[in-house]
């Protein structure tokens, strides 16, 4: 009866261990879930800022004083971008921000990568980009981390009208 008892406590002793391990497993499992989810949070956040960042800017270097309805007196498409003389955080207008690129570290992860790309879109289907001025600006914002399996990507149009 000895064996048999033995046996008994080892295969008892046996499943203990396997229950703690799928246990453990679940624990690291909702840890993992919860840190990712913190960084997709933090670079959705990242990425909403800079787009309120932008919404204070004037449309365009020809607007920065007074509005137009021209619109061959906007910023050329070619040359979307900041001046020679401008620099971040001293942008005037939305354009100033095309190719604009930042890293940013937080408490939880480091080296967020925020860049922004602007572009005159068509006003009546805003996905078709443009190679000529309008009154339509479309700001994409991405967000990339070494610690996101993908980026997050956010857009805004801006308009004269």
């Amino acid at each position: 009866m000895g064996n048999v008892q033995s046996l008994l406590s080892f295969g008892a002793m046996l499943i203990l261990a396997l229950s703690f391990l799928n246990f453990n497993e679940a624990v690291l499992s909702n840890s993992t879930a919860e840190i990712e989810n913190k960084v997709v949070l933090t670079a959705f956040s990242l990425a909403d800022d800079l787009i309120e960042e932008i919404k204070v800017r004037a449309f365009d270097a020809a607007t920065v004083d007074f509005p137009t309805t021209n619109t061959a007196s906007l910023t050329p498409a070619g040359s979307l971008g900041p001046g020679w003389w401008e620099t971040y955080p001293n942008f005037n207008d939305i354009d100033d921000f095309n190719n604009y690129t930042k890293t940013v570290s937080a408490p939880h992860a480091e080296n967020y990568l925020v860049t922004c790309k602007v572009q005159y879109v068509d006003g009546d289907n805003p996905d078709n980009a443009v190679s000529t001025q309008t009154f339509y600006k479309k700001v994409t914002v991405t967000v990339s981390s070494p610690y996101m399996k993908n980026p997050i990507s956010l857009s805004f149009i801006f308009t004269l009208k």
